[in-house]
């Protein structure tokens, strides 16, 4: 939740996760800052003893993220399917940001860092445009 000196964003994007939500919220605190924000059920749902999160949320300058470990089991199909875009400042900007959601994929090409958009998918398998 943010400060009080802060004034909370009138819309963000909303992922759901299947039980790893705080860990995703979490790395992507790593990838733009900001402040994270937990909601949690009271008492421990799943083995071993975890607390699934409600709603979790990362308030930061360049991005608000909510999200959930309360999943719909309908399957990812063609149509239901998003990217989140992110507009950057320059190609050193884009690069920093799509080195930290792409860390545990490895090092993007200089052919692919060179276009317009790029697309990286981080660990958690959400797909982020990027664009210069």
């Amino acid at each position: 939740m943010p400060t009080q000196n802060q004034e909370q964003p009138a819309s963000g994007i909303f992922i759901t996760f299947s039980g790893n939500c705080k860990e995703a919220l979490t790395f992507y605190q790593t990838c733009f800052g900001g402040i994270l924000h937990f909601d949690t059920f009271d008492e421990a749902l799943y083995r071993p003893k975890k607390r699934p999160v409600l709603i979790g949320s990362l308030y930061s300058e360049r991005i608000t993220i909510h999200g959930s470990d309360l999943v719909h089991d309908c399957g990812r199909r063609i149509g239901n399917h998003l990217s989140i875009f992110i507009p950057c400042n320059d190609e050193d900007d884009r690069r920093i940001l799509a080195s930290k959601l792409n860390a545990s994929r490895g090092i993007l090409n200089r052919a692919y860092q060179e276009q317009k958009l790029i697309e990286v998918t981080d660990g958690f398998d959400v797909t982020w445009v990027l664009s210069t």
